[in-house]
């Protein structure tokens, strides 16, 4: 059974995020979202407020399943038994960020393979930490995030 984890902060998610998730999930016969718990990091919403919204947007894809953990990410990929990790790549300098993880990672866990899907041109500028700044200014973002989640923000 081929299992992958798509980790990230998703704080919130945003379009681009749905786009790499549809795009992939079909690769594969499980696909975890894992919500990655940093302490250290201040955000706009509470992990369960991003399983929430999360559960809102993939209510209807039985082939996802939604998690939040603690730690590091390749352990928590061997406890769920994902042999994958999903990353989403945007830009060059995202690229340089997730291939130096790419190799740490395989360093740790060499039985679990990094894929990277490019975004697509239109969702490359998308970021969560954009969207957290437009709201905590009282703009619109709708036109980043999907509809399912506004009511989470």
């Amino acid at each position: 059974m081929k299992i992958a984890l798509f980790p990230g902060s998703f704080d919130p998610v945003t379009k681009a995020h749905v786009d790499i998730i549809k795009r992939s999930v079909g690769l594969f016969d499980k696909f975890y979202i894992g919500i990655g718990d940093n302490s250290s990091k201040k955000g706009l919403l509470n992990v369960a407020q991003r399983e929430q919204m999360l559960r809102a947007v993939f209510e209807h894809d039985p082939k996802i399943h939604i998690v939040s953990y603690e730690g590091l990410t390749v352990e928590f990929c061997r406890s769920i038994g994902a042999g994958y990790m999903i990353r989403g790549i945007r830009t060059v300098s995202d690229f340089e960020y997730e291939k130096a993880i790419a190799q740490m990672n395989h360093s740790l866990a060499p039985e679990i393979e990094s894929i990277f899907i490019v975004s697509k041109p239109g969702y490359s500028s998308i970021s969560s930490t954009i969207v957290r700044d437009i709201l905590r200014h009282k703009g619109d973002v709708s036109q980043f995030v999907p509809k399912e989640s506004l009511p989470y923000l």
